[in-house]
C-alpha cells in the first residue's frame, strides 16, 4: 500500500507519519483513492503518543497493544493515570499477514539488508519484490483454471 523508505538506523515510528501520508487505497468502484483507512494494526513499536495523536487526527483507529511498563506505570498512578487506549484483539489477530509478507521478502537478500544506499533503487526492488509472488500466484492461478 505505502513504501516509506528510513535510514537503517532508526525506528520505525520516525517514517511513521510520511507513510501515512503516501497511503493510498483504492475503492471497490470508481473514485479516487481512499487516504485515511479505518483502522491501523501495528506492533509494540507504535503506540507511542504522537503516533496515536497521529491517526486520531486522521479519524484513523490504532489497534496496537500496550507496553507492559506503560500498563504498570499507569497503575501505579491511580485515578490520574488515564485510560488504557482500546485496542481489539480479534483484529490484530490480521497483523500476522504483514509478517508474513516480510518473510516472503526475506529471501531477496539485497531487500533484507538494505544493500542499495540510494532510495529510488531500493524503493524499486521492493516494488519489484512484492510482484514476484504475486505474479507466480497469478500464474498458478491461471493453470489450474485450464486444467479440466
Amino acid at each position: 500500500m505505502a513504501v516509506q523508505p528510513a535510514p537503517g538506523n532508526v525506528v520505525d515510528r520516525t517514517a511513521f507519519e510520511a507513510a501515512i501520508a503516501a497511503l493510498r487505497l483504492p475503492r471497490g468502484g470508481p473514485g479516487r483513492p481512499r487516504t485515511r483507512p479505518d483502522r491501523l494494526i501495528g506492533d509494540k513499536g507504535y503506540p507511542s503518543k504522537k503516533t496515536r495523536s497521529c491517526l486520531r487526527r486522521r479519524g484513523i483507529q490504532a489497534v496496537t497493544p500496550e507496553h507492559r511498563n506503560r500498563t504498570t506505570d499507569r497503575r501505579r498512578k491511580g485515578s490520574r493515570g488515564g485510560r488504557p487506549p482500546a485496542s481489539d484483539s480479534e483484529t490484530y489477530k490480521q497483523r500476522n499477514l504483514v509478517g508474513r509478507c516480510f518473510g516472503k521478502l526475506e529471501p531477496w537478500r539485497a531487500i533484507a539488508t538494505r544493500l542499495d544506499k540510494l532510495a529510488g533503487r531500493y524503493l524499486a526492488g521492493v516494488t519489484t519484490d512484492c510482484l514476484m509472488p504475486w505474479l507466480r500466484q497469478a500464474e498458478l492461478s491461471d493453470t489450474l483454471q485450464q486444467d479440466p
